[in-house]
């Protein structure tokens, strides 16, 4: 009998991912998992696992990128006692705590090229010594294994076996990045919620129309991971009370300017996007605050009425200028148009003229990213 274990979603590439799951889940085939950071890779693993004949056994979970390369090997394989400084005792490794269960091998392309050659063995034959060990020891465990680097580059470069990544990737099962997945986003952001609520014991007020809106359209480079963090966060810090688009922006201005400090903007066209939408974001925010401090000051001081006009959403004409030119050498200010037509030019450049990525990464429909395409003769 199978156990359900949540793969939350209902998007074409989801279900399609699931069905395949579940159609190798049942064989003791080699699987391959590739996806980004944070995009549910081991949670796929899981459901591979509780779907198949070993779902009674053990799952052991194992991520060979967190595990200093001089003792990984023991780790995978265990050790006798003496075999090293240290080694006080026997000590079983993973291969051989998964016998008749699932090993599941996140970040694979972590692991150091003289692990690997032991590692081929093992999925060709079964078989492993200890550390320290002459012993042949046998283990009928299930390998899953999971990566967000490029393999074939690893390959080429010689950081990793072709014999060993070609022998892994028997079957290859590829995860969409969140920002791939539609309307899969609010569906986690409600089961999010739901855990948290329990979690924390904190009743939710809900998100506005405009504020799912957001969360739908945001590029989430942190994929799921980042998601489940983020909503989280807003109902402790904001303590369940219904969230705008004002709320969220606040959130995920901050959370972006973290991100800035340690990652380089540079480094992926996926962080330059971030940091467009980042931009977007803070600027709608000061445009706010600045209609705000203006209506004001129309109500406060009625003597001397300020006179504002009606701008449209989309401005075919520059504003007539509140604030007069900077002088003394000072740089000029620029309107916000001329801010937007920047900021869509820069991200069709980077989206390499794609207008579907482009108006995902600013947030608005592409009908519109046409609109103002034309009307800035883009």
């Amino acid at each position: 009998m199978r156990r359900e274990i949540a793969i939350i979603g209902q998007s074409a590439l989801i279900t399609q991912l699931k069905q395949l799951a579940l159609q190798v889940a049942g064989t003791d085939i080699t699987v391959m998992i590739i996806g980004e950071t944070g995009s549910g890779k081991e949670v796929l693993a899981r459901f591979i696992h509780a779907n198949s004949l070993r779902a009674d056994k053990s799952f052991i979970p194992v991520n060979c990128g967190a595990i200093p390369a001089g003792i990984l090997e023991s780790e995978l394989f265990g050790h006798e006692k003496g075999a090293f400084t240290g080694a006080v005792q026997n000590r079983k490794g993973y291969f051989e705590s998964a016998d008749r269960g699932t090993i599941f091998l996140d970040e694979i392309g972590e692991m150091p090229l003289e692990t690997q050659i032991k590692f081929l063995r093992v999925l060709e034959t079964g078989e492993f010594q200890r550390v320290g060990s002459s012993e042949t020891i046998y283990s009928d465990a299930r390998i899953i294994a999971a990566t967000n680097k490029n393999m074939y580059q690893a390959v080429a470069e010689k950081n990793f076996r072709e014999d060993l990544f070609y022998r892994l990737r028997s079957v290859e099962l590829q995860i969409p990045p969140l920002r791939e997945r539609g309307g899969d986003t609010l569906l986690l952001a409600e089961n999010f919620v739901h855990e948290f609520e329990l979690k924390h014991k904190i009743v939710f007020e809900g998100f506005s129309p405009d504020a799912a809106e957001m969360l739908m359209r945001y590029p989430w480079p942190g994929n799921v991971r980042e998601l489940r963090n983020l909503i989280e966060s807003l109902l402790v810090l904001e303590k369940g009370r219904y969230i705008t688009p004002e709320i969220l922006e606040k959130h995920l201005v901050q959370r972006n300017r973290y991100k800035s400090l340690v990652h380089d903007p540079a480094k992926s066209e996926k962080n330059e996007l971030q940091v467009i939408f980042s931009n977007i974001i803070q600027l709608r925010q000061e445009v706010t605050e600045i209609r705000q401090l203006l209506q004001h000051l129309v109500h406060t001081r009625p003597m001397t009425p300020l006179l504002l006009p009606d701008f449209p959403a989309t401005r075919h004409q520059d504003p007539p200028a509140l604030i007069p030119p900077a002088t003394n050498g000072a740089a000029p200010l620029q309107s916000l148009d001329e801010i937007e037509k920047k900021t869509i030019a820069e991200a069709l450049k980077i989206c390499k003229g794609n207008k579907r990525k482009t108006a995902l990464a600013l947030g608005i429909t592409e009908r519109t990213l046409h609109r103002k395409i034309k009307a800035y003769a883009l």
